[in-house]
């Protein structure tokens, strides 16, 4: 059979992959601009209208948020996560805190069931972490390193339906949490995790489901001029 000239919405799907990659890469994460239309151009050496066409394309699956006059962003790490991002995003906050309880409480039980070694190691590190994000005053970088530190717990359970689900939802999560926090941290916000990571590492899973669970409602208590 001969071969024949690509046809241009395989370039155009090409183009969709390469930045559909760098999304679920975390080259681009979530929240970050993404460069402009002449830089993307440029650097995937294809014609604007390919590259507009992709852009596009991203943006009707829930991937990107093109803003005028701004730039596109980044807000979903997969299809899936970006039609679960508008389909809830306007839901009632106490009712994304009931979700979040009910994932990760389930998630902490059967990570105190499963957890392995190398499991509890990244949960320290991640506690760490988390614990050096808040000492540094930054409420965005808190913010994305207590997500990091919920999903791992629930990867920790070694559920990969239960953990892809809550994946799935971390966009739609992180911002109840941003909107939680606001944009400067205060003493309200801090919550102790270390109770939950020594739960799992004694395998008490009722301990460590119920301090999961009682996160997302603590959050909803705090006073309003506490930034709840």
């Amino acid at each position: 059979m001969a071969l024949t000239s690509p046809r241009r919405s395989a370039l155009s799907d090409q183009v969709i992959g390469q930045l559909r990659n760098q999304i679920t890469s975390g080259e681009w994460p979530v929240g970050s601009r993404i460069p402009t239309e002449p830089e993307l151009v440029e650097q995937l050496g294809v014609a604007r209208n390919t590259v507009r066409e992709a852009v596009r394309a991203l943006a009707h699956n829930g991937l990107l948020d093109i803003r005028q006059g701004s730039g596109t962003y980044v807000v979903a790490t997969s299809e899936l996560a970006g039609v679960m991002h508008r389909r809830f995003a306007d839901a009632d906050p106490r009712h994304v805190a009931e979700l979040r309880s009910t994932l990760e409480s389930s998630g902490a039980r059967l990570a105190a069931e499963r957890r392995t070694a190398k499991d509890l190691a990244q949960l320290e590190a991640l506690l760490d972490r988390r614990e050096e994000a808040w000492d540094s005053g930054d409420a965005e970088l808190f913010v994305a390193a207590d997500a990091t530190f919920h999903l791992a717990v629930v990867a920790a359970s070694h559920n990969e339906v239960l953990t892809g689900l809550y994946a799935d939802l971390a966009d739609l999560l992180r911002d109840w949490l941003r909107d939680d926090v606001g944009g400067e941290l205060r003493p309200a916000h801090h919550m102790d995790h270390a109770r939950l990571v020594e739960a799992i590492r004694a395998g008490d899973g009722d301990t460590a489901a119920a301090e999961a669970a009682s996160y997302p409602f603590m959050c909803l208590a705090r006073p309003a001029e506490a930034g709840g």
